[in-house]
């Protein structure tokens, strides 16, 4: 949507992903993602830290039962949604303000780490009836440029 915020942030989780369904039966998951920026000090010889930011993260149905399955306490992951705006009481009566990111995409960092992808299976009314193939399936690229001679058509 137009005029929407995005954000991407990359960090470590602090707690493993709260995942619950709301009333009308809808899962939702809840976490928190902390990035802390490092400069090198070079008179020092070494790497400090700066302020961390942390930063509420929700994902809602299939996505956040994935979340809650796949990420736990600790894993550095790669993070990208809407930066959302809330209005709450709190339990005083004072009106506060939250930002929350509502994650589109997810996935861990393989800066520090490997991860094996399992396709899940779609639930999804919207799903086609035809199996999708696993994300190591074989791809056939003959004549993806149909270029004659090997050569790319630019």
């Amino acid at each position: 949507m137009t005029g929407e915020t995005t954000l991407t942030i990359v960090g470590n989780l602090t707690a493993d992903p709260e995942l619950r369904s709301t009333q009308n039966g809808l899962s939702v998951v809840n976490f928190t993602v902390a990035s802390t920026p490092r400069t090198f000090d070079r008179q020092a010889n070494e790497w400090k830290d700066g302020e961390a930011l942390f930063m509420r993260c929700s994902a809602w149905r299939e996505h956040a039962e994935h979340i809650a399955g796949s990420l736990s306490k600790g894993s550095r992951v790669v993070a990208t949604g809407r930066l959302v705006q809330r209005s709450y009481q709190d339990r005083e009566g004072n009106n506060r303000t939250a930002l929350e990111l509502e994650v589109d995409e997810i996935g861990p960092s393989l800066r520090y780490a490997t991860a094996q992808v399992t396709r899940a299976a779609s639930r999804g009314a919207g799903s086609s009836s035809r199996p999708s193939a696993p994300y190591d399936a074989p791809v056939d690229n003959s004549g993806a440029w149909d270029a004659s001679g090997g050569e790319m058509p630019f």
